[in-house]
């Protein structure tokens, strides 16, 4: 590690407590409060505001495109282009950024496991950036890096230079095992800029990389969580009852499923204690929480949206009692895809065959809840991410897609829909969420073996199979909730006709039998 000005006060910070390390969370969070970057909350945790980004930045994204990745990349407008020369250009702006500023901070991390990850060091000019890294990444000693990572937020581009569109840019560059993080303060670009560096090289050592949650539970069985922000991933994976692995980051391998990150980034936006106690009794000091809105006193309101919808709060591993400590765990038993339907049509939980499991990963069909992207605004809005994190899969999403398939077939592993949505009628016209109490009870029938048990039946339209026993809470017919019968055969029949339509750019023939068919009314 290495430091400027700070180097003085950070060393007698640590002689004076006999610490192992410089940078640790007590050090980093007193700097931070020192630099007013932050305040903190009655209890001592760090609180920060990002400015006008709130959330992600994809239209300020890029990766290099030189021959490494020229064949490699799925361009599109996610994965957009940049030159080797821009990089260059703004890789040399970063560097004199640097000679001019004497408090930045350097740490090494290891992002994925010993033998599927990488080690990159992370430097940056907030304390709050290093706190966030030391949160979320593995801090490693004596190894030497593979990668690095700059974010400075004060090194500011100009829009149209050197492929900039705006003041703030990310750029990965593979060959040179770079990013950089310019003008930005958002910590989550962090965190995704290295989950889209083990998605691009993971899948050339057989090993399925994916957006999804873990844990673990005390017959040994593992439980994988997909979904994108909001439908529930991270709070569904956080049971008491189970060990987690991890809350948003892994790789499957043939022989175990691995965690990338050492620390979790949990939406905090509406946190209720009784709901999500796991989440809340994290936020200790240590953990750095985003955007939330506190008053004079140093008390949080978790329901107040006025900076954001997409508040966060970063914390480790280490403060979750019940984790499993190796962050690792067996290949899975169950696989469920966790889809927020705010047409209120798809049933509680339905179990997939091969096709239409990857139908729906290809698809990644929920509802933007409180979105993690810049400019998506605020509401409810139906949308379609590949393989459940388009933003972050740089290779063609049947590479993905392959691979899911392998390794669920390799170990005879069940995948089920799940639905953490709306019922008995459509967001905003008569629709009911389910609850979190009644989707967890959705999820112990799963991981608890009741669901791999029972017999199934088939539900018109999307030809998804449904528990047939009335004898288990989460057999529910979608139909018989709604009062009005043909109200739901069209809310169906809109979301029939929006997932083919996206499904078309993966099979434009119409062959996969995947597909649900529209109700005929």
């Amino acid at each position: 590690m290495r430091f400027g000005n700070t180097q003085k006060y950070l060393s007698m910070k640590a002689k004076s407590q006999n610490l192992k390390t410089v940078l640790n969370a007590a050090n980093l969070t007193e700097l931070a409060v020192k630099r007013q970057e932050g305040k903190l909350t009655k209890e001592g945790v760090l609180v920060v505001e990002t400015g006008t980004r709130t959330g992600r930045s994809p239209k300020d994204r890029f990766l290099v495109r030189d021959k490494l990745t020229e064949s490699d990349v799925e361009w599109n407008e996610t994965n957009q282009a940049f030159k080797s020369v821009d990089f260059e250009y703004w890789n040399q702006k970063a560097e004199e950024h640097l000679k001019g500023n004497k408090d930045y901070l350097t740490d090494t991390f290891q992002v994925g496991n010993n033998e599927h990850g990488v080690l990159v060091r992370v430097t940056t000019e907030y304390a709050w950036h290093m706190l966030f890294a030391h949160n979320l990444f593995t801090q490693v000693v004596d190894r030497v890096h593979n990668w690095e990572l700059y974010n400075l937020p004060n090194c500011i581009p100009e829009a149209g230079l050197h492929g900039a569109k705006s003041n703030g840019l990310v750029v990965i560059d593979f060959s040179k095992k770079k990013v950089l993080i310019l003008g930005m303060r958002y910590g989550g670009e962090m965190k995704k800029a290295m989950f889209t560096v083990l998605n691009y090289i993971l899948p050339a050592k057989d090993v399925f990389p994916m957006h999804c949650s873990a844990n673990l539970g005390d017959d040994g069985k593992t439980a994988l969580f997909f979904g994108l922000s909001g439908t529930g991933k991270t709070t569904l994976s956080m049971d008491s009852s189970r060990q987690l692995i991890g809350d948003d980051e892994h790789g499957w391998s043939s022989k175990e499923i691995f965690n990338f990150e050492g620390g979790c980034y949990a939406k905090v936006i509406n946190l209720d204690p009784k709901a999500e106690p796991v989440v809340y009794d994290a936020l200790r000091p240590g953990a750095l929480m985003e955007n939330v809105v506190m008053n004079s006193e140093g008390r949080v309101d978790f329901y107040d949206g006025s900076l954001t919808e997409n508040t966060r709060a970063a914390y480790p591993r280490s403060f979750i009692e019940n984790c499993v400590v190796t962050n690792c765990g067996p290949v899975p038993k169950n696989v469920i895809f966790l889809t927020c339907d705010m047409y209120g049509v798809l049933p509680p939980v339905s179990k997939l065959t091969a096709e239409q499991s990857l139908f729906y990963f290809l698809s990644g069909y929920t509802a933007k809840v409180g979105s993690t992207e810049v400019g998506a605004g605020k509401g409810i809005q139906p949308t379609f991410s590949t393989c459940f994190g388009a933003p972050f899969f740089p290779r063609p999403p049947m590479v993905y897609a392959d691979l899911l398939l392998k390794r669920v077939q390799e170990v005879d592993a069940s995948v089920y829909l799940v639905n953490t949505g709306w019922h008995q009628g459509e967001y905003g016209q008569g629709g009911i969420r389910y609850s979190i109490a009644v989707t967890r009870e959705v999820v112990k029938q799963i991981t608890n073996g009741q669901l791999s048990e029972c017999q199934w039946k088939p539900l018109p339209g999307f030809d998804l199979a449904i528990p047939k026993s009335t004898s288990l809470p989460c057999a529910v017919d979608p139909r018989s909730d709604w009062v009005d019968k043909k109200a739901y055969s069209q809310a169906a029949n809109r979301l029939i006709c929006q997932l083919n339509s996206n499904f078309d750019q993966y099979d434009p023939d119409n062959e996969q039998t995947g597909r649900p068919k529209e109700f005929l009314l």
